[in-house]
């Protein structure tokens, strides 16, 4: 790992440099956010098909087009990306992003980074709304946004709205993600997620029958209903333009708990003309068993919105947050190592064994060790 917590908040201009392809959203995120430029080499440097891929490089294109003075040079090949932040700009904007990667995939990002712009983001989004990947625009729209809410990133300009479908492999959807300025961050102190109250949901279907939406929703309440009796599942069939250019179906499950906790579970079917054709009766069982899974991980934040969570928590104000996290994922634990790279920033990682507390899987508090 580059870095490490040598360097002094005063050392911002210092390189930041790293090989390899992974992380490379978190990398550009976090240097956007805190104006360090960065270096990344050996970018699939032995594979056929070296450099960059095509999702990438629109990612990379996005970045540029909320930022202003931003300096980015890949050499011929696309193996080395040298990155030089400007400033987060915002304002209104659009972007096509590559079918080969959901619209979450950048959204995630454009999460992390909007409530920092100078103008209030207001962006228009083109490309696969649901996939298998990535969380979709439904999840992200269900857990993410409640979660900016707590940290006081709300009002009605934050809102992501969802207005046409699009199914991989062609996508064809579209979606709205617009988002307040905040400087700065309410602290949050959310430590006891609390019991489950209800269980909401989206059951979607595009250029299928209608009918397959109404199955999924049927299969997953036959196993939900056994715990919880406040279910609701809606079912989203989108006709015409509305539909995307692919066919498909998919279901979003969300989990709310008395204290506001979302824990979420999605699946989508196969793309048309990959792998076997999925009934909905089993995807609806099996994102209902995913569910409970995630239930079963608990802690305040979902897995899908862990990093989002520790993000907001460095950037307010430090030694006041605390938050009660399931397992951490392997992408959370590389987002703290680059978090300590970026920022000079720890956290005190406190494990409660399922022992403590009564329930589920192993937790993590986390909280700062000190400031800076």
């Amino acid at each position: 790992m580059a870095g490490g917590s040598s360097f002094s908040s005063s050392s911002s201009s210092q390189c930041l440099s790293y090989a390899g392809c992974n992380f490379l959203r978190q990398r550009l995120v976090l240097a956007t956010l805190s104006g360090r430029p960065l270096k990344i080499r050996k970018i699939r440097a032995r594979e056929e098909d070296p450099g960059l891929r095509d999702f990438e490089a629109s990612f990379i294109r996005l970045i540029d087009k909320v930022t202003n003075g931003s300096r980015i040079e890949i050499n011929q090949t696309g193996t080395t990306l040298y990155y030089q932040p400007g400033l987060l700009y915002g304002g209104s904007l659009e972007h096509d992003c590559s079918p080969s990667r959901s619209i979450g995939y950048y959204l995630e990002s454009l999460l992390c980074l909007a409530p920092f712009m100078k103008h209030p983001l207001k962006i228009v989004l083109r490309g696969v709304t649901n996939d298998q990947v990535d969380p979709s625009v439904d999840n992200l729209k269900a857990t993410a946004l409640p979660l900016l809410k707590k940290f006081g990133i709300d009002g009605e300009g934050l809102e992501i709205k969802i207005n046409r479908r699009g199914m991989p492999p062609k996508g064809g959807g579209e979606i709205l993600f617009s988002c307040p300025v905040r400087k700065v961050l309410q602290p949050i102190q959310f430590t006891d997620p609390g019991k489950i109250k209800r269980i909401r949901g989206t059951a979607y279907s595009v250029r299928v029958s209608p009918q397959m939406a109404n199955r999924m929703v049927e299969s997953a309440r036959g196993i939900l209903n056994k715990f919880l009796p406040d279910i609701y599942i809606y079912t989203d069939h989108m006709k015409g333009v509305s539909s995307g250019k692919s066919p498909g179906f998919g279901m979003c499950l969300i989990a709310e708990t008395i204290n506001g906790t979302f824990l979420s579970a999605e699946l989508a079917s196969n793309p048309q003309g990959q792998g076997t054709a999925v009934l909905p009766e089993e995807l609806g069982q099996n994102c209902a068993k995913l569910l409970l899974e995630e239930i079963y991980r608990g802690g305040c934040v979902d897995s899908t919105n862990q990093s989002l969570a520790l993000l907001l928590m460095t950037l307010g104000q430090q030694d006041v947050s605390k938050v009660l996290l399931g397992p951490l994922s392997p992408y959370t634990i590389e987002f703290l190592r680059h978090l300590r790279s970026f920022f000079q920033i720890m956290f005190k990682i406190e494990t409660k064994s399922p022992e403590e507390e009564h329930k589920g899987d192993i937790k993590s508090q986390m909280d700062f060790v000190s400031s800076h």
